[in-house]
This record gives structure tokens, sequence and C-alpha cells, in this order.
């Protein structure tokens, strides 16, 4: 990824959008750490740590964005890559707490303890080192989504059939992740984390740094996706996602380039589930619920598929508006809400937010565009002819 690539895939859009994103990185830890407490100006920690969630969002809608706006892969379990980053990050959290742990213990998890495990399981080696675990954050989901989309793209499986079985997939990794023989806490999970790299977890400026590292990586995986899809790859993957069986004709390896795309993705989502753990205090199976997912993808819907900023902005709204609508009387009614919201976006705005902005926005410049040419009709102006 070359600076001249990064420079040709940015238009004023993703430049403002990156702008934005940079400030909010920037100045919402600096309002919350050096503004005094009841300053009008001032970002309280609960809000840095809750606007934090909504970033790790943001990241996980553009995941899902780069595969179905521009390859057409609907997949409906992306909240399993989401799940395992997030674990790969919490067992390291874990194995931080040491002797501080309800039972002292400076080598088992407090629940391998009460479940009465011998020794650490062989799978936990190596996450009290923050480098293997920042590792296994991009190589556990990576290598799932790897196996899986071999098989799966290798099969040609497509369409709505590839949603459901992406969805059985977490479905299932739900279940395996509830049985507490299986060394990941059971349906408690893992939680109770003390800190991250030596520095306190509840602490003001360790919120504050881990909101800027979100910002920052939500900056990254949008560079990233826009210079793979401004890119020949992001091309051939339009084709793909528009006239599959003809891109195949014409002698592109369509199982390759989605194996690719989609392997990315995983590893992306990855990311956003590692920054999202530390910040919440938390991760349990709940994660890997379905439903989750299905969410995620309305999120991209909302905000516009196919567009990057749109998929980020949609996972802001619909989650602003969760939190909003959950924490008083409509609280029952929320997934009715989302799902009525689902519906709306579909029938009247089905290119999202964004995405019919950018319509309008285009429909207008073509207007202006017409209006200025029969006016300088009327008034005699033309174009002067090239010399014969």
């Amino acid at each position: 990824m070359t600076p001249h690539m990064l420079t040709k895939s940015l238009d004023r859009g993703a430049t403002i959008f990156l702008a934005i994103v940079a400030a909010c990185g920037i100045l919402i830890p600096l309002s919350n750490l050096l503004l005094p407490a009841g300053s009008v100006l001032q970002v309280p920690t609960y809000l840095v740590a809750l606007w934090g969630k909504y970033v790790c969002y943001a990241i996980l809608a553009l995941s899902i964005d780069l595969i179905w706006g521009y390859c057409g892969i609907l997949s409906l379990g992306h909240g399993a890559f989401f799940a395992l980053g997030g674990y790969a990050m919490g067992m390291y959290l874990m194995r931080q707490i040491g002797t501080r742990g309800v039972y002292g213990n400076p080598i088992l998890p407090d629940f391998m303890v009460f479940l009465n495990y011998s020794k650490l399981p062989w799978y936990w080696y190596g996450f009290d080192m923050f480098w293997f675990a920042a590792l296994m954050v991009l190589v556990a989901p990576g290598l799932l989504a790897f196996c899986f989309g071999w098989l799966a793209f290798r099969s040609r499986v497509t369409g709505v059939y590839l949603s459901i079985i992406t969805q059985a997939m977490t479905y299932a990794l739900l279940l395996a992740f509830f049985r507490n023989d299986f060394g990941f806490g059971g349906n408690n999970g893992l939680t109770d984390f003390k800190d991250i790299l030596g520095f306190n977890v509840q602490a003001e400026g360790t919120r504050a740094a881990l909101f800027a590292l979100s910002c920052l990586a939500l900056i990254l995986s949008f560079l990233i996706c826009r210079s793979v899809v401004s890119s020949k790859l992001g091309k051939v993957l339009i084709a793909i996602r528009d006239a599959e069986s003809r891109s195949r004709f014409l002698g592109y390896r369509v199982e390759s380039y989605k194996l690719f795309v989609f392997t990315l993705s995983a590893c992306m989502a990855g990311v956003a589930g590692a920054l999202y753990v530390p910040q919440v205090g938390i991760i349990n199976p709940s994660e890997f619920a379905p439903g989750n997912s299905i969410e995620a993808v309305i999120w991209v819907a909302v905000g516009g598929r196919g567009t990057l900023i749109g998929a980020a902005l949609g996972a802001v709204v619909v989650n602003y508006a969760k939190t909003f609508f959950t924490s008083g009387m409509l609280a029952p009614y929320w997934l009715f809400m989302l799902g009525a919201l689902f519906i709306l976006v579909t029938l009247l705005l089905p290119k999202g937010i964004v995405g019919t902005f950018n319509a309008w926005w285009e429909s207008s410049k073509e207007k202006r565009a017409a209006t200025s040419a029969s006016a300088a009709a009327e008034d005699g102006v033309t174009e002067p002819k090239m010399a014969e």
C-alpha cells in the first residue's frame, strides 16, 4: 500500500470523514483528561468508554461492508470473528491478573480454580505476553475465515445459502463457548480485568488511550478498505458482486478473490473485538449470538451499503439510538423498533443514508451543470471550435 495509492483512493468525503475521526480521537481524550470535572466541555469517562464502543462497532461495520457492499458476500456470522478477537484479548487480560484474583492463583484464572482445573490448558500458553495475544487477535479469526471460506467458496456456495451457513457457524461457536469444560469461562465469560500493559484498565488515562487507539484503528481500517476497493482488485470484486458467472468465464479465479477479502474482513473484525473488550470490561459467549451479526448487517444497510463511510455512520447512529431507547420505558420495544427501522430503510432508502445523499448530490450536480449550459446557450455563448 503506497502513499500514492492512499492519496488516490481518497475523495473529499473520505478526507472529511478521516478528519472528523482524527479530531474526535484527539479532542475527546484531551477534554476528558485536561478539563476539570463539571466543565461544559469536559467529556465524562463513561462517555469516553461508550463512544469507544461505538468506534469498535464502526470497524466491525466496515469489515462487513467490504465483503457485502463490494463483493456481494452477505455474512450473518461476522460476530464470531469479532468475538474471537475479543476472547484473544480477554485471555491476555486474564493472565495479567495473577495473584490479585479472588483465589490468588498466580497462573490459573479464577474460573479455572473454581472449576477445579489442575493446570492451565495448552491453548492458554503464550497469552501472558501482549505480542502473542495481539498476533492471535489476527490469526484466530483469520484462520477460521480462511478455512471456512476455502470450503464454502470452492464449493461455490453463494447467496442465501452462504448466509445461512455463516449463521450456523457462529451459533455452533456460541454453544461451544457456553460449555464450562471448553476452557473459556462458560456462560460467565472472561471479566474482572485489572490492567493492560501495566496500566490500570479502569483509569481515566487508560480509557482515553484506548479510545484514541480505537479511532486510529478505524482510520487505518478505512484506509485499507479504500485502497482495496479503489484498486484493480476492487474492480474485480465489484464485477464478482454484479456478475459472478461472467467474471469466472473471463478467467478470474473468483474463489481466490472471495477468500482473500473474506479473510481480510475477518481480521478487521477481530481487531474491533480486541479493542472492544478492555473498554467494556467483559467478553462472554453472548457476543457469538447470531442476532448480533444480523444487527451489524442492519448498521451497514442503514448507513449505506457499498459506501464505507455509511457503514461506520450507520453503526454509530443505530447504537446511539439503542443506548437512548433501551435506557427508558421503550426498552422492551427496541427490537421491534430495530426491525421497523430495517424495513423502512429497505423500502424508502434502499441505498442507505449516505448512498441516498450521494445519489441526490450527483443528481443536483447534473441539474446545475445542465442549467449552466442552457443559460450559456441562451446568452449566445458557445465553446470555441478547434482550428482546422
